[in-house]
């Protein structure tokens, strides 16, 4: 579950109420006493974090409905806090803005703050609390940080499941595509099925399902086939005409059958065979997610012709196709595909439309996602210390992909956005990723490093 939406308009609303007041409380207290931070944390009573302040210990539970407070003696006595009083400022994870809520007496032994956090289920909150008028405390104003993440419910710990596994390990269909999926225990975990019709094949062999993924199978399609593959017509990984380029492959996920142009094209379907099901039965939003880069570079100066023994050297210096990550020579002469000025050389011609259609993509992998490159500093910015891309950023973007800080899609968050790093550019998600990277440029450079991301110098 990738959600990012961060607070609902409910949220939004409460805290603008609830900023009003929380200022007006400390602007009257917050001078007046000495304080005592918080330390050392454990679990509480209530199953939240449990944490020493002074004479009292604080225990803060999170929770979809907000955030409550309680106090205890030093020998784990509930205190009265009937009298007490306090705010507390929320962060959410990848957000820099704070969010601030009034704690108050809840009649139920703790000071509460009701505010729905049900939509960023799953995301970490840094929480900054501050109470006053605790009579066990002596007068002090008590402090407290406190790091924890929002419980998901049970239905969304589902849906989050139900997400990540997509397709039905029985019948290889869309979970979604027979109504409401079913959960399936195989050995104290959850597998979904589409159907009721799914769930005795999952119980009859446990150990052939408890992966959650359909059994796929690869096999030379048969004359049997021939009316089948007239139907699909094209390599969904490709976009090539089934025959040009040999006898179809045949890859059957579940009981689903797909025809593929080469065998080049396998390794795809087995890393996502929920969008290749997609694709050749239906449902094309599940290949929406097929990933753009802006700004591409022009196809006009992209020309096509087969490799020569001149061209050895850097065949050899490549290696492999940077379409399907397959050796060089193993389809048979590699295709040479100039993009401007520089050669691009693939397994077989069915990559040339891959090229085509994003070279600025192809040649950022083949030439070293920017790791002899350089782009402009950038003169307009959204904040501080952040710049809107340009052209000139799209290849390094493509090989990037993800924001370091967050790990989400550049574009998750209404990104990507560029930030500098010790004479680098480093793209994130969203604004509230900048602080991370200003405060440890390093760190983050070598984050993307280790992804095998080297960093377009500035200029």
């Amino acid at each position: 579950m990738k959600s990012n939406i961060l607070l609902t308009a409910a949220l939004i609303a409460v805290a603008s109420a609830s900023t009003v007041k929380a200022q007006n409380y400390h602007a009257d207290h917050n001078h007046a006493m000495p304080s005592q931070t918080a330390k050392a944390q454990t679990a509480g009573p209530r199953g939240g974090s449990l944490k020493q302040a002074g004479a009292v210990q604080l225990e803060t539970v999170v929770s979809q409905g907000g955030i409550q407070m309680f106090v205890y003696d030093q020998n784990g006595q509930p205190v009265s806090v009937d009298r007490g009083r306090g705010a507390a400022s929320v962060r959410v994870e990848g957000n820099a803005k704070r969010y601030r809520y009034d704690l108050l007496p809840d009649g139920k032994g703790g000071l509460t703050a009701p505010v729905n956090l049900s939509q960023i289920a799953g995301r970490q909150i840094d929480i900054d609390i501050q109470l006053v008028g605790i009579e066990a405390a002596g007068g002090q104003t008590l402090k407290l940080n406190e790091v924890a993440t929002v419980p998901a419910s049970e239905l969304q710990l589902a849906a989050a499941a139900i997400a990540r596994q997509k397709i039905c390990p029985v019948s290889g269909k869309p979970l979604d595509s027979m109504g409401d999926p079913v959960a399936v225990d195989v050995d104290g975990q959850r597998v979904f099925v589409c159907c009721g019709g799914c769930v005795n094949a999952v119980k009859s062999d446990p150990a052939k399902y408890a992966a959650g993924r359909p059994q796929i199978t690869v096999a030379t399609a048969t004359a049997a086939d021939a009316d089948a593959i007239a139907r699909q017509k094209v390599c969904p990984v490709m976009d090539e005409p089934l025959g040009g380029m040999g006898t179809p492959i045949k890859v059957t996920i579940g009981d689903k059958p797909i025809y593929l142009c080469c065998k080049g094209c396998i390794k795809k379907i087995e890393a996502e065979p929920a969008k290749y099901l997609a694709m050749v039965y239906g449902d094309q939003k599940a290949s929406a997610g097929v990933e753009t880069v802006g700004a591409n570079a022009s196809s006009s100066n992209i020309e096509v012709t087969s490799a020569t023994q001149a061209d050895a050297a850097l065949i050899a210096q490549q290696k492999n196709c940077p379409v399907m990550d397959e050796p060089l020579g193993s389809m048979g002469d590699p295709i040479k595909v100039m993009v401007g000025d520089k050669p691009i050389f693939l397994c077989c011609k069915g990559c040339i439309k891959k090229i085509k259609a994003d070279p600025a993509k192809y040649l950022a992998i083949v030439y070293g996602g920017g790791s002899a490159g350089s782009v402009p500093a950038g003169t307009e910015q959204v904040r501080a210390g952040i710049f809107k891309v340009s052209a000139e950023d799209a290849p390094f973007i493509a090989v990037q992909k993800k924001c370091p800080v967050m790990d989400e899609p550049l574009d998750a968050m209404g990104g990507p956005y560029k930030v500098h790093a010790a004479g680098k550019a480093i793209y994130i998600c969203c604004p509230g990723c900048a602080k991370k990277i200003a405060a440890e440029p390093q760190k983050w450079l070598a984050v993307l490093a280790q992804q095998g991301v080297n960093a377009p110098t500035l200029r």
